[in-house]
């Protein structure tokens, strides 16, 4: 019984060992390091979010990725917001002198 107990023992012991040291396989590519929509000309669609992959680090997301696409897709509402009510005012759907609002 205690030969069984050692022999289990030691199988276990050396297949973590052989796991550890890289036997059996790797795991697939990481991602690339290049931030998400670096390259990207043009306004920013539903289809090109679908396609954002962050690149991952040991404890998370790549923060600087992040904040790259987060500014990137800020600036774009900001200025698409300022185009619709360009066009509102344009428009007469929206009185110019009405700009301040209460929440």
């Amino acid at each position: 019984m205690f030969a069984l107990m050692v022999v289990v023992v030691a199988v276990v012991v050396f297949a973590t060992a052989g796991v550890a040291a890289g036997a059996g396989g790797t795991l697939g590519d990481v991602a690339g390091d290049p931030l998400p929509l670096d390259g990207h000309e043009g306004p920013v669609g539903a289809a090109d979010l679908a396609e954002v992959r962050f690149p991952v680090k040991l404890r998370g997301y790549r923060m600087d990725s992040v904040d790259s696409v987060l500014n990137r897709l800020g600036d774009e509402l900001a200025t698409r917001d300022a185009r619709i009510e360009e066009l509102e005012i344009a428009l007469g759907v929206r009185p110019d002198a009405d700009t301040s609002t209460e929440y």
